[in-house]
């Protein structure tokens, strides 16, 4: 199953022109695909990022497993004008948000759970691509970085990252769902405006 893992390698996929993203979800050790993760805006939103500035539209990235075509997760982002907001929804349940902070020294936005509480925090650096993702008690539940030394350096090109998962985190799905959302999220979400 794609939520009992403990390291996902996350490859963009490379195109000259396109309004969307996606991204092959592979595994750690072989490379080979282990799911899709695909950026799904409403259609009206996809046109309109020819005009305007498309971190502000709406947008969705849909994770699917494998072959299937029904997304095992999704992360959805309103329209945004201060801070982005995002839902992590899996299955019919949104299981969290992301939000990112107004002010702080480095970069960094907020895990709430599905109640708006404050769960944890994802920081790091923007240049590095190194970023730790926190509990709120500051316990590190995963990592996300582009210099991950488990598998080839083939695999590791300027679309290519590493989410890894802590042992303590590991083998409990809504949070294995909420890491991989925070990786996605850093990427498509919040990355894509530069």
């Amino acid at each position: 199953m794609l939520l009992e893992r403990k390291t996902y390698v996350v490859k963009e996929r490379l195109a000259l022109a396109k309004l969307t993203a996606t991204y092959d979800l592979l595994d750690a050790v072989s490379g080979n695909p282990i799911g899709i993760a695909k950026e799904e805006p409403p259609g009206w939103a996809k046109w309109l990022r020819l005009v305007a500035d498309r971190h502000m539209l709406p947008t969705a990235v849909n994770v699917y497993e494998g072959t299937s075509t029904t997304p095992l997760l999704s992360i959805q982002r309103g329209f945004t004008f201060l801070r982005a907001k995002v839902a992590v929804v899996m299955g019919d349940r949104t299981i969290g948000h992301f939000e990112a902070k107004l002010m702080s020294i480095g970069p960094s936005f907020r895990i709430l759970d599905a109640q708006g509480a404050e769960i944890g925090s994802v920081k790091g650096d923007w240049k590095g691509w190194n970023f730790q993702i926190l509990a709120a008690s500051g316990e590190v539940l995963g990592t996300m970085t582009k210099k991950w030394a488990g598998l080839g350096k083939e695999l590791f090109t300027a679309g290519a990252y590493a989410i890894e998962i802590s042992d303590t985190a590991a083998g409990r799905p809504d949070v294995a769902a909420l890491l991989l959302a925070a990786g996605l999220a850093v990427d498509t979400v919040y990355k894509e405006k530069k």
